[in-house]
């Protein structure tokens, strides 16, 4: 208890600093993000992924396999602004907090990204739609457009805090020190059995990554950009 209380002081601590600027944490509308860095260059030489997999063309990244690229480097509180597109069946995410990029999936957080249009979606638990915490937090509502039109997340990231904007509403909000089991969600629904990772015990750390192609539906992302809070 005294560890959640410490991260939910902290994180009202950095709305406070952040206020007296001009961008709050979280954001409450989608950021300028213009002269923010790319989270990957374009020639994607900051970036580890399988080669042949992800490509980078004409300001839009895509890949041909259900392959994750991944950050080079580990990051701490972050705020990540980006554009994606689906297509008809895309299940995808915008992956945070990785410590182990070999076996990402217990050892993280995922930000779900899916096509909620598509049946097989929509009939899945609602954790396992778009915007949602993967498996553990589900989205308050599903904002996100029909295959082939442009949508735009924003996804905070301030010590066991993370807030999710899409299409400009906030649909997200997890503390992960609420989350100490590895078996049920605190509102007593299952988290899948490979997500075997208490949230609470989880580094606030890690590599960032997109995932690729998977159940056979691409995904198409662009301007991901990165912003580094001190």
């Amino acid at each position: 208890m005294k560890r959640i209380m410490a991260s939910i002081i902290l994180v009202c601590c950095a709305v406070v600093l952040t206020s007296c600027g001009t961008l709050s944490i979280p954001p409450k509308t989608h950021p300028d993000s213009g002269s923010w860095q790319d989270l990957y260059a374009a020639d994607l030489s900051n970036a580890e992924f399988p080669q042949g997999i992800w490509t980078f063309e004409d300001g839009i990244l895509t890949a041909s396999e259900d392959q994750v690229i991944w950050t080079n480097r580990e990051y701490d509180n972050v705020i990540i602004d980006l554009e994606f597109k689906t297509e008809e069946g895309t299940n995808s995410g915008v992956i945070v907090y990785c410590t182990d990029r070999e076996n990402w999936i217990p050892h993280s957080v995922e930000v779900q990204i899916a096509d909620d249009f598509a049946e097989q979606w929509a009939k899945s638990p609602k954790t396992w739609q778009c915007g949602a915490i993967f498996g553990h937090l589900a989205a308050s509502q599903s904002v996100v457009k029909k295959p082939g039109e442009w949508n735009r997340m924003t996804v905070t990231c301030v010590d066991k805090m993370v807030y999710v904007l899409l299409n400009g509403m906030q649909v997200t909000e997890m503390n992960m020190g609420l989350w100490t089991s590895a078996k049920t969600n605190p509102d007593g629904s299952e988290i899948p059995a490979w997500l075997s990772t208490p949230f609470a015990e989880l580094p606030t750390h890690g590599y960032i990554g997109l995932q690729g192609k998977h159940a056979g539906a691409p995904i198409y992302f662009r301007n991901v950009k990165i912003k580094e809070l001190n």
